[in-house]
């Protein structure tokens, strides 16, 4: 018997299927018209080899990148067609398509790629990490404590850039014979210095909160996801009071693996809309935009999952609340910021407003997390991320001539030896 299940997973495998080959011929027409990228160009890539689902991970760093391109050229390397189309339209900086190994390899010869840079561990990496004579570095998208970020996979790579002490320490009780001192390099966070973006609402004497939960995960110790145990109970309880406006920023990939996580996502979307049409006045707002800035900084207090979200919002150091996660078998490390953080469990969303009554009126809570951004960030002051960015890539710059120039002399050697061997033949 086909179960409802089975009949989703075929609609859903027939529509990636048609929207892989319209994406495609899109991206071809599209490409045909803008021409090559100008050969000899680029110094830093960028390589990504996820679609549009995926794109959160790269929307992060378009500024940065852009702030980048101005001393070193930036390219970035896509490998789908339809993260490829995306890019075309977001990105501040030039994308090629590289969906071959082939189209890969011929952009390397073209280009004088010295630094790539990678913002996820997807297995396709390793089809460019096969190049040598260039710098290949980890950058991620985002500081957390998620297991994620304690992977053995940070050795595959030349260096990393991380955001500081927190993320050493982390990764010092996991990986065995790593250089630290070398290999993992702390900048902070760059994106701190670009938090911007238009309010879509009018300021007034509401408080704003943002909720911005991950998806559901991909096993039981990655369970962090809140939208299906604790989301809907907590907005509609926010929703209920007139002196609070929602901010509702869900992940990208919310529902993907499991359906009644997209059934909850959808639910809150629908209460959220239903209540700006009983009152225009509390513009609460449902934020699907590729921008993440102005979310951060405008908001009052923000209810977030086990993400990069909860260090992205530490890095305001304004109020925050980690959602528990119900999974017993979700894997909380505690050793950092969520030994000290403010819990919200699934049982204590009815009361929320009284919660966040209580965190707000707390006058030490800036002091207390000012430690914290430090300890996860280095110095937050407005430019220095940026500049420690700069200066790590400036460095892998240097380095790469000093490697060059000493294997440059040991080509010119080899060459004369192969020349010399061939004059002894002849003779």
């Amino acid at each position: 018997m086909v179960s409802s299940k089975d009949i989703r997973l075929a609609v859903k495998l027939v529509k990636d299927v048609l929207g892989s080959r319209k994406a495609q011929r899109l991206l071809t027409e599209r490409l045909a018209v803008r021409g090559p990228l100008p050969a000899h160009t680029f110094k830093v890539a960028v390589y990504f080899a996820d679609g549009p689902v995926n794109l959160y991970q790269m929307r992060q760093w378009y500024k940065p990148l852009a702030t980048l391109a101005e001393t070193w050229p930036v390219v970035i390397l896509s490998r789908t067609a339809g993260g490829t189309r995306k890019l075309l339209d977001e990105s501040p900086v030039p994308v090629a398509y590289v969906r071959k190994v082939v189209d890969l390899e011929r952009t390397i010869a073209e280009q004088d790629i010295r630094v790539v840079l990678y913002v996820n561990q997807n297995s396709r990496n390793f089809q460019m990490m096969r190049y040598g004579r260039r710098w290949h570095v980890f950058i991620n998208h985002g500081e957390s404590d998620k297991m994620y970020m304690t992977t053995n996979q940070f050795k595959a790579y030349d260096y990393s850039f991380v955001a500081g002490q927190a993320a050493v320490e982390r990764l010092r009780k996991v990986l065995w014979d790593y250089d630290f001192d070398k290999r993992a390099v702390m900048i902070g966070r760059p994106q701190a210095d670009h938090y911007s973006g238009v309010l879509p609402y009018t300021p007034d004497a509401r408080t704003v909160v943002l909720y911005a939960p991950t998806w559901e995960g991909d096993r039981a110790a990655a369970a962090y996801g809140s939208i299906a145990t604790h989301g809907v109970s907590l907005v509609t309880a926010l929703l209920a009071s007139p002196r609070h406006r929602v901010i509702y920023r869900p992940h990208p990939r919310s529902g993907v693996v499991d359906h009644e996580y997209g059934v909850a996502n959808r639910q809150i979307i629908a209460a959220i809309t239903a209540a700006n049409a009983r009152d225009a006045s509390a513009q609460h707002i449902v934020d699907t935009g590729p921008e993440l800035g102005w979310q951060l900084s405008a908001a009052d207090v923000a209810i977030v999952d086990i993400s990069a979200m909860v260090y992205d919002r530490l890095a305001s150091g304004k109020p925050l609340m980690v959602t528990r996660p119900a999974n017993p078998l979700a894997a909380i490390d505690t050793s950092g910021y969520l030994s000290a953080c403010e819990w919200l469990g699934a049982g204590d969303t009815a009361g929320i407003v009284a919660a966040l009554d209580q965190l707000i009126g707390d006058d030490s809570a800036e002091e207390r997390l000012r430690g914290w951004v430090e300890q996860y960030f280095g110095d937050p002051t407005p430019g220095a991320p940026t500049a420690r960015f700069h200066a790590a890539i400036g460095h892998l710059m240097t380095e790469w001539e000093r490697f060059a120039a000493l294997h440059a002399a040991d080509d010119d050697g080899l060459a004369e030896f192969i020349e010399d061997i061939s004059e002894i033949e002849e003779v």
